[in-house]
């Protein structure tokens, strides 16, 4: 399993409108997107940073996603964050929702 964490400053106020229009504009995008499993959004109490963590199966749908789908996501995005999300990517180590084992170490 493949993870992408998005973080973002909110502007001013936004809270409200950012949960809203994640949850119309973005969450159907993701749903549709092969290898798509789950997106986890938390806010930062004061409202104004947000970590939006995307699962996939494989980093090839993700990536393909990044290519193909999140400009438009971030275009969607922009009247309620300030500036350029930053992007981390990861390998999922563990989950006990996914129900991941742990990776042993190399």
């Amino acid at each position: 399993m493949f993870a992408r964490s998005v973080s973002c400053t909110l502007k001013p106020g936004r809270v409200t409108e950012f949960n809203t229009t994640f949850e119309k504009d973005v969450i159907p995008v993701l749903r549709k997107q092969n290898g798509f499993q789950d997106e986890i959004t938390f806010i930062a109490p004061g409202e104004a940073n947000a970590v939006c963590i995307s699962l996939w199966d494989r980093k090839e749908n993700a990536d393909a996603y990044v290519r193909n789908t999140y400009p438009a996501v971030l275009k969607s995005m922009e009247k309620v964050v300030e500036g350029t999300p930053q992007v981390l990517t990861y390998e999922v180590s563990n989950s006990t929702f996914h129900k991941i084992p742990a990776r042993v170490a190399v």
